[in-house]
């Protein structure tokens, strides 16, 4: 993939966008001067719809990037981004690129807020989990003229570039492998969807699969906040006590998972017999559970450190070719939860 062809934009085009000169453009952006508001909203309008972000570097380093990687991610308290994290500090630092992390807590208005304030340092590349995006931080992006890469999820169209697997693909191989060991009555436990997109595939592949083969998701529940240890212990003992039949339950992450199966070790269950569990995301902080969570390896310090890859050489050659779409392959790991036949 040849580097993207967006030149980054200037106080020039968001004068001629808006009507108004380049002198009261930057008035404006730097809220400074005697601007009237109708002026003032018509500027930031345009600016926005552009995707224009001001240049905060001054001086003599006005035209030039910054040796800064922007990294965005939707939280530092997910264990699943640490190790994000360091495949991509594990490649920068055999360069002059150094990581800026900003967190937006699933919110699209603030990866809006994080993205403005960082694209605003002229960094030299930027690493943004996910596909979805409000049309303003799709629109700083595409008018970056830097390399982007989304990472964590392949379904759908990046901007730029995409490392990452496909969470339908990842919902239905776990789907695939639940029935395959006679499991009939499944229930569901995750993340409020509508904030949590990659959540929302896998669950969208899982209930594929189940439903070609007659049978559906008896019980689900969801949540958002708090522990997710204690979540997933209260959750799985709602759900039982409302649908005690259930053979099965789906976890959308492993921290949930692990709470619902000391629930279940604490109260006498037979598992994975009479009831088996999975997770998602191959946390190893969770190895040392009394049983081994059945879970889905997706590859997370790779997808950090492939992302981290694709930035290094673009900055180094701005002309070289990249892979656009890398995927990586998630893979279904039993654990002691989910029998084997």
């Amino acid at each position: 993939m040849a580097p993207t062809d967006h030149r980054p934009l200037t106080l020039r085009d968001v004068s001629e966008a808006s009507g108004v000169s380049e002198m009261t453009v930057s008035r404006v952006l730097r809220n400074r001067g005697d601007v009237s508001p109708a002026t003032r909203e018509k500027v930031l309008e345009a600016a926005k719809a552009l995707g224009y972000v001001p240049n905060k570097i001054a001086g003599a380093l006005a035209s030039q990037r910054v040796n800064l990687v922007a990294v965005i991610i939707p939280s530092l308290r997910n264990m699943v981004f640490p190790e994000v994290l360091s495949g991509i500090s594990n490649v920068l630092e055999t360069t002059d690129l150094q990581p800026v992390v900003g967190v937006t807590d699933y919110l699209p208005e603030k990866e809006e807020r994080v993205l403005y304030e960082m694209l605003s340092w002229r960094p030299s590349g930027v690493i943004i989990a996910g596909l979805e995006h409000s049309d303003a931080s799709r629109a700083m992006m595409r008018a970056a003229g830097i390399p982007i890469v989304e990472i964590m999820d392949i379904d759908g169209t990046p901007i730029d570039a995409a490392v990452g697997i496909s969470h339908r693909r990842a919902g239905r191989e776990m789907a695939q492998a639940i029935l395959k060991q006679g499991y009939q009555h499944i229930g569901f436990m995750g993340t409020k969807m509508p904030l949590d997109h990659r959540a929302r595939k896998r669950f969208e592949g899982f209930t594929e699969v189940l439903a070609k083969n007659g049978i559906e998701v008896e019980d689900q529940e969801f949540y958002s906040g708090g522990s997710a240890l204690a979540k997933g212990r209260e959750m799985t003992e709602a759900m039982l006590e409302r649908s005690p039949e259930l053979d099965f339950l789906y976890y959308s992450n492993d921290m949930i998972g692990a709470g619902g199966l000391l629930y279940l070790l604490e109260k006498g269950y037979d598992v994975p017999g009479k009831i088996g569990l999975a997770g998602f995301n191959g946390v190893e902080l969770l190895d040392g559970l009394p049983r081994k969570l059945a879970t889905m390896n997706a590859g997370r310090s790779e997808i950090g450190t492939k992302a981290a890859e694709i930035i290094a050489e673009r900055v180094a050659d701005p002309t070289k070719e990249v892979e656009r779409i890398v995927e990586l392959s998630p893979k279904v790991l039993y654990g002691d939860t989910l029998k084997r036949r």
